[in-house]
């Protein structure tokens, strides 16, 4: 408490605390378990980027303040890149905006669009950061749950959940956790659901060259969608630069006006240097994006088959670098519990579902792992696990 005797943290953020990020990584380390619970690779990403955030630095590119929207570079980088993959044409002048990763990205576009008791429809679980920016903006968040075992969306629980109050939706695909990677025929609802009642789309595409199962397709692509749409996404999850923070936002000219109004008062500018690397990363030759692709996709099989052995019930995941499971089948009763104890029972760390719902009791026994780890550790990982199913076979890991 203040002097005052009020809680020195505004009660719109009351109910967030230490992220389950920050909480499961510290449990890591206090521990010494393989961390499988931040979604963070344990190897860099091409030593040619790498080299050109150096080349940067030592010519002196980025080392003081970079211009607002971001360096031209990157920009027109971000350009060809939609164009290349998506045959999305903008503007890098006008539509296209630089920031300090995704999660400045949608922080910065939920506060320059909505208006204080906005409803914004988003399909949970979401990451954490969606609700803590609605909440900022003073919106009131309406999530429409993906349930298992498919984590398909309920159009018509969509179409139900928008009232007069809805201003916008937010999506993304392919889905952290879920893994679920939205189809043509589910893209195409909703955006006829979004022309017909005149909504705003935010939409986090972070794993779009993550898709094993399926296609990737931005939703701005789809027919009345260009001038409503704001497609962000950022180059730490496709490079494994994760701490240079770089993303992006690309959509029609007054859209981007309004996030960069936004955004100058957040950051202002970052990552210098690191802008014209990631200009570099955008352009690099088609076996790149393959390759990382097939390798993160062997590595998805590898702990989906170890996590099912172990006793887990597991969702094959269709994209990004997470597999969600359910706990059940191994006597448990609570993910958080069980990620909190996990670290000390076999030296692994995940993160539970359920802080990634408002419905707590549609995850409450769902646990998460990342495989963005190098392979003999996903197979420690692996080896680790089992040793659950083999206690419990022993009667020594009583149900809870």
């Amino acid at each position: 408490m203040t002097a005052s005797g009020r809680p020195p943290l505004n009660r719109r953020l009351a109910e967030f605390g230490t992220t389950v990020f920050a909480e499961m990584s510290a449990l890591a380390v206090r521990t010494g378990a393989i961390n499988l619970g931040q979604g963070f690779p344990d190897t860099d990403g091409p030593e040619s980027v790498r080299e050109a955030a150096v080349r940067a630095l030592r010519d002196g590119r980025g080392n003081q303040y970079p211009p607002g929207p971001g360096v031209p570079e990157l920009r027109a980088a971000i350009a060809e890149h939609q164009r290349r993959f998506h045959g999305l044409t903008f503007d890098p002048d006008t539509e296209v905006l630089v920031t300090a990763g995704a999660t400045e990205a949608i922080a910065a576009t939920l506060l320059a669009l909505l208006e204080p008791g906005d409803e914004v429809i988003a399909f949970e679980p979401y990451y954490d950061s969606y609700a803590a920016c609605v909440a900022m903006a003073g919106a009131v968040r309406v999530p429409v749950t993906l349930r298992a075992p498919r984590f398909r969306p309920d159009l018509d629980a969509l179409r139900d959940a928008v009232t007069p109050r809805t201003r916008l939706l937010l999506l993304n695909s392919p889905h952290n956790p879920t893994g679920t990677v939205l189809t043509r025929d589910e893209l195409a609802a909703i955006a006829e659901l979004a022309v017909e009642r005149d909504l705003l789309v935010v939409t986090d595409e972070v794993y779009e060259h993550l898709v094993f199962d399926g296609e990737h397709i931005p939703l701005i692509s789809l027919p009345g969608m260009r001038d409503r749409t704001v497609s962000i996404s950022s180059a730490g999850k496709t490079f494994s630069f994760t701490g240079w923070k770089v993303g992006w936002v690309t959509a029609s000219a007054p859209l981007v006006t309004a996030v960069r109004t936004a955004k100058q008062y957040l950051t202002f500018v970052s990552a210098g240097p690191f802008q014209y690397a990631v200009a570099e990363a955008l352009r690099l030759p088609d076996e790149y994006f393959t390759a990382f692709r097939e390798d993160l996709r062997a590595k998805r099989d590898l702990l989906v088959d170890g996590l099912a052995e172990a006793g887990f019930e597991v969702h094959r995941p269709q994209g990004t670098y997470f597999v969600t499971t359910d706990v059940a089948p191994l006597g448990e009763k609570d993910g958080l519990a069980f990620c909190r104890s996990l670290p000390e029972r076999c030296g692994v760390v995940a993160v539970p579902n359920a802080v990634f719902h408002d419905d707590v009791d549609a995850g409450r026994t769902q646990v998460r792992f990342a495989f963005c780890k190098r392979e003999d550790v996903l197979r420690e990982a692996v080896a680790r696990l089992r040793t659950l199913n083999t206690a419990r076979g022993r009667g020594t890991d009583a149900p809870r």
